[in-house]
This record gives C-alpha cells, structure tokens and sequence, in this order.
C-alpha cells in the first residue's frame, strides 16, 4: 500500500496559503513534489513554504513530467474542467475546489472521466468538516428537530466591494456568488437534511460595478442572492447569500436554522476577523427558552480549538487531508466528484431561475 502520496499543488492564491499549506505540511502522508503557478516568484513562495517542490507555469507540462500521484486544484472554475480531464486520463487521484465547473455539462464530464480512470476524487465543500455542523447533522439524524419543515442557510462577506480585478466576478471565469457561496449552502442543504432539491427559486442582484477592473470589462455576474429550495422531503430551505455585504472587521459569517416539528436550531459561525466563533443554540417543544448546545469534545478531537476556523484542516481528517487519508487508504473520497455534480445540478437550475424569474424543476 502506498505510504505517501505526492501531490502537485495547482495554484498559488492567498487562499492556497491559508488553506492548502498548512494542511498538506501537516499530514504524514502526503509530500508537495510539485507547485504550479502562472508566476514563478509566487509558485516558487508557495514551493518553499512546502520543502521545496518543483516549480512549473503549466499544469500540462506538471501532468506530463510524472511524479505525482495527485492533483490538488486550487485555480478559478473556468480552469478546473481541462486539468481535472487530463489528470485523470494520466492515472492522478483529483481534487478540486468547488464549484466543480461554470456548468453542468462540464462538471458531469469531470465526473465521467474520474470515474473511468477509477481514481480517487474530491470537491471542497469546506462546511462538512466544521465540528459544530457535523454535530448539528448528527442532531438530525437522532431526530432532535423531528421532521425538518423549514430552514435557513446564510453565507455573508463583502469582497465584491474590494479592490481590482476579481475572477469570481467575471462569468467568463466563475459564476458569482451563487457559484461561489451558493454552492457551499446548497451542500450544506442536503447534507444536513439528507434530501435531493427538487425544485428552485432565485432572484440575484449585482451590487459591486466590476466594470473598471479589467480591459475587456468583466462579464457581470451576482454578488447577492436569495435562492428558494424545495427538497424532496417537503421541507423549504432558504439560501441566502451574499458578497456585498458591509462586514467591517467581522469579515464573513454562516448562519444556519433549522425548524423542524419538534424543535428548532439555530447556530452562527463568524470565521475570519473579529469576533471570529461559535454560538450554537436550541429547543424543543415543551421547552420554554433555548439553551446553549454545547458541541461534544470528540467532535473536536485532535486538538481542534473552537475559534480557530481552519483547525480542523490541519489536525483532523478534513478537506485535503482526509482525501489523502481516502488514497492510503484505498477508499473513496467523501464529497465525491458525484456530489459536486449533485449541487453544479441544481446551480443550473438556479440560474434557469434567475435569468427567466420563475420556479424550475432540478432535472
């Protein structure tokens, strides 16, 4: 059985630093062999900080020089299709940020050429591994809430109003906030309720002119949305989300409720800037007030600290690394490729949605 998995990093954003750095340094298993970035200085930063790995300007050439047995990709969405297809094909385990793709065409394509290879895959949908949702999906499923009739999930941050050119605000490169944080709370919608959506209503709104930030002018995409999800349990989930958002030192913050026919709960997670925890509360009927529910210690085994948002990254089996512990292991990958496609499904829907302003079935 492999011991160590050899990774080529493609991609060299802060986020790749934040995230991606710290996570692969700290698992046994895994050695950077290889970064890819358009700019050398940057890829060459990036390499440094993770021993010293080769450094290349093209993923293809990354691909062709062998020595890695996967891929980690950390690039914009119009990017993932073609690197994900060629990895694949070379025989490389694949992970990929989320959303998979820009459409479903060419997320289900993504899919098919994972699955043909019969390589390990991965979609980053980040929220499954913080300890307070897992415990939340746990309070699910042993029927604290009862029936799920109603709930909303909520994603806000305010980079649409930041400086330059940013990609996920041009279409021809992303798909916006409904992409980009939408597909975070779709997940969360049926991974905690374990339902398919089966229908969907949207209304976005472009708050941030992107117009002067690159020549030619960014293609206009949502910086906020509301998206109106009806699960196949019955259940309604509200999507709420938005880039232009004022946070000032707050930064960004989830917010997830649940209303269920025998109790509610309600949680909030402020993750990067001031403030930055959790406050997780609930109640059942019969109960006069909500109380504080307090996350078991296992759930943040390993040392995880509460207020420390990328915590579990580096010290539990999450994001990267447990796709990495799935490759020792000879297991599949949880979220699949298959589950990106699930949400890239319903994200064209949603845009169906918005573009015609009527309800539409998730085909």
């Amino acid at each position: 059985m492999t011991k160590t998995v050899r990774i080529g990093l493609i991609g060299t954003s802060g986020w790749v630093e934040q995230m991606y750095v710290p996570a692969l340094n700290s698992h046994d298993g895994a050695r950077v062999v290889a970064v890819c970035g358009r700019n050398a200085d940057r890829a060459g930063a990036i390499a440094a900080q993770l021993g010293g790995a080769r450094v290349f300007a093209d993923w293809r050439e990354m691909i062709a020089a062998g020595g890695v047995d996967a891929v980690v990709i950390v690039v914009p969405d119009d990017l993932h299709p073609a690197i994900a297809e060629a990895a694949a094909k070379a025989g490389l385990h694949v992970f990929c940020e989320k959303p998979l793709a820009n459409t479903l065409a060419e997320a289900e394509a993504m899919e098919h050429a994972v699955r043909a290879a019969g390589v390990a895959n991965m979609v980053l949908f980040t929220w499954r591994w913080q300890p307070q949702w897992r415990y939340v999906r746990y309070l699910l499923e042993t029927g604290y809430v009862g029936r799920v009739l109603r709930a909303r999930l909520s994603f806000f941050e305010g980079i649409s109003f930041g400086p330059g050119y940013k990609w996920r605000f041009d279409g021809r490169r992303g798909s916006g906030t409904a992409g980009d944080l939408g597909s975070h709370m779709i997940d969360m919608a049926h991974w905690l309720t374990g339902e398919d959506v089966v229908s969907v209503s949207a209304d976005f709104r472009t708050f941030a002119d992107q117009s002067g930030t690159a020549d030619p002018p960014p293609l206009p995409v949502s910086d906020s949305c509301f998206i109106a999800l009806a699960m196949a349990g019955g259940a309604q989930v509200m999507v709420d989300v938005s880039s232009a958002s004022f946070m000032a030192d707050r930064d960004c913050l989830v917010t997830v409720e649940i209303h269920g026919d025998k109790g509610t709960i309600e949680g909030t997670h402020r993750f990067l800037g001031a403030e930055v925890g959790v406050t997780l509360k609930g109640a059942r009927v019969g109960e006069a007030a909500f109380s504080a529910l307090a996350v078991p210690p296992e759930y943040y085994a390993g040392g995880v600290a509460p207020d420390a948002t990328f915590d579990p990254y580096v010290k539990q089996p999450a994001g990267v690394r447990a796709f990495i512990d799935a490759i020792l292991a000879g297991r599949p990958a949880v979220p699949d490729f298959a589950e990106g496609v699930r949400v890239q499904r319903v994200l064209e829907a949603v845009k169906v949605s918005a573009a015609e302003g009527r309800r539409v079935a998730v085909g």
